[in-house]
């Protein structure tokens, strides 16, 4: 079973900037769509980014639109996340996930593997 592996969480302060890192060296960039999600206290998993199959096109759900960045290193295998201006409603747990079947990664559904999760707190 390949395993993705999160990290880079922490605590900020609002406003502030975090960079996450996901480590996928037993996945072949060609063949998933991969993405970042979150949970959130009192919240269903959502996602956060997503990035087409191929690495060309990025989806950001517009709580995060223009603040976030998803972004993949093929040759690394190492998958990110740069989050800006970061809000306190940015509290959650943050996961990076793959997808085998579909060109996107954005639905928790058709999700296949799932990092463990990396803790982010927003606050004063």
């Amino acid at each position: 079973q390949p395993r993705l592996v999160d990290s880079g969480g922490g605590l900020v302060q609002p406003g502030g900037s975090l960079r996450l890192s996901c480590a996928a060296p037993e996945f072949p960039f060609n063949g998933f769509s991969f993405g970042w999600f979150r949970r959130r206290p009192g919240h269903e998993r959502e996602v956060v980014a997503g990035i087409k199959r191929g690495g060309k096109d990025t989806y950001y759900p517009a709580t995060v639109n223009g603040r976030f960045t998803i972004s993949q290193v093929d040759d690394r295998h190492m998958l990110y996340l740069q989050m800006n201006d970061l809000k306190e409603e940015d509290t959650a747990t943050y996961y990076c996930a793959a997808c085998r079947t579909y060109l996107w990664c954005r639905n928790p559904n058709d999700v296949g593997y799932w990092g463990p999760g990396t803790q982010v707190t927003v606050s004063s």
